[in-house]
């Protein structure tokens, strides 16, 4: 049996995060503070060691499984998160939108 953290400690390590959504990436969790509030990093690595950074409020989590860092990099590289991208629409031409409002 491992030895338990002592409660004030940081987590700092490998883990498998499983989100309320369904989602389970793997990578280096650590904790982070952001504009006053608690924060988890998400470092999840692909096959050539390239990484992306997500940070997750805590209550978004569901599961947090501390494991080695060769499973989460095999486990990160499969279900590794896509960048976002920009999203575009076709622009709207004259007369083709029509309000669902009316000015009075």
């Amino acid at each position: 049996m491992s030895p338990e953290p002592a409660p004030d400690s940081v987590f700092d390590g490998w883990a498998i995060v499983e989100l309320m959504g369904h989602r389970r990436l793997a990578g280096h969790l650590t904790e982070v503070q952001i504009a006053g509030a608690g924060f988890l990093r998400l470092d999840v690595y692909d096959a050539s060691g390239a990484a992306i950074t997500q940070f997750y409020p805590p209550a978004a989590i569901y599961c947090i499984t501390p494991t080695t860092e060769e499973l989460a990099r095999k486990l990160g590289d499969k279900a590794r998160p896509q960048p976002v991208t920009r999203y575009e629409l076709e622009p709207i031409r004259a007369g083709e939108f029509e309000p669902a409002w009316e000015d009075s």
